[in-house]
């Protein structure tokens, strides 16, 4: 139904900046340790991304990536990417306002993820792409009750997302309730879980791939605090 349409590949990120990102991570974690395994996961997340090749990638982002972990590896990755800033008041408006944005560059199918799932595949990737020819939106929920991957049509939906609450057990349920009442046809991809506590790390790394930045450096700081 949808299969003439371009598609894209949106990645909602905050520069890796040491007491700027993943702040849960220090309940056992340092802030330049939680920084790192941010960037990881970021690093990890364009390159999967970059490797479906047929889709443009797409990367909203916000901080100051001068001052964070990992910048040249970043910025060498971005040269490959679309970037575009985060702009709105809560989370919810820039989620909005990322997929209006990136429907400048795209205009057709974008699925979006954060860098909290270093672990997706390109396969899963390409499944989500795939999974819009046939739907209006796509929704991966995460174990913790939220989403880990948004797919819309031109942005269709968006504005929905600033109603949600997020980062809360009912954030999935009610992102897929809001897109549902405006008339969308919703479907789940597979659940995932995502990094948002040290107890989410050893989970996380273990589905990584082999070899992956985000694994190599839970398995380094785990050796450390071990």
């Amino acid at each position: 139904m949808f299969t003439d349409t371009p598609r894209g590949i949106l990645i909602v990120a905050k520069a890796p900046v040491p007491g700027q990102v993943k702040t849960r991570l220090t309940e056992k974690y340092s802030e330049v340790e939680a920084a790192e395994l941010a960037a990881a996961a970021l690093l990890d997340t364009l390159d999967t991304a970059l490797s479906v090749g047929t889709a443009p990638v797409v990367v909203a982002m916000t901080g100051a990536l001068s001052d964070a972990v990992a910048v040249e590896e970043i910025g060498w990755r971005l040269r490959h990417t679309t970037v575009i800033a985060q702009h709105g008041n809560t989370f919810g408006e820039r989620l909005q306002n990322a997929h209006r944005d990136t429907d400048d560059v795209v205009h057709g199918a974008v699925f979006q993820v954060g860098m909290d799932t270093p672990q997706i595949t390109a396969g899963q990737f390409r499944a989500a792409l795939a999974a819009l020819d046939e739907t209006d939106c796509v929704l991966g929920p995460a174990t913790d009750g939220g989403w880990w991957g948004l797919g819309l049509h031109d942005a269709r939906g968006a504005h929905t997302l600033t109603g949600v609450p997020m980062s809360s057990a009912e954030t999935g349920a009610a992102t897929r309730s809001a897109l549902e009442t405006d008339g969308l046809r919703v479907t789940e991809l597979p659940e995932l879980c995502d990094v948002d506590h040290p107890e989410d790390i050893d989970g996380v790394a273990r589905r990584c791939a082999p070899g992956s930045r985000f694994a190599s450096t839970a398995a380094t700081l785990m050796e450390r605090s071990s």
